[in-house]
């Protein structure tokens, strides 16, 4: 799966990490957003939290009206797997 988070390489093996700034935390946590002013309303960028920077990046797009949908990661990723036959 690959997610558009600041500082993730989709090539390394390693588990996701916190899209916080210096974060190098694994990420527990999905925050779905978008930007009305620049993405149509369906579109969902993605930013990961540990647990301590869940409520610290949280507050930062929902200030700005950007926060969609605070979601497990594990929940997520199996979201977005295809049915298996």
């Amino acid at each position: 799966m690959i997610l558009n988070v600041p500082g993730s390489d989709p090539e390394s093996p390693s588990s996701p990490i916190c899209s916080a700034k210096g974060c190098r935390a694994d990420a527990v946590w999905v925050l779905a957003w978008n930007n009305p002013k620049l993405h149509t309303p369906e579109r969902r960028k993605t930013w990961l939290a540990c647990e301590e920077h869940r409520e610290h990046l949280s507050k930062f797009l929902g200030t700005r009206g950007f926060l969609k949908d605070v979601v497990p990661l594990a929940e997520w990723e199996s979201a977005e797997r295809p049915p298996e036959d």
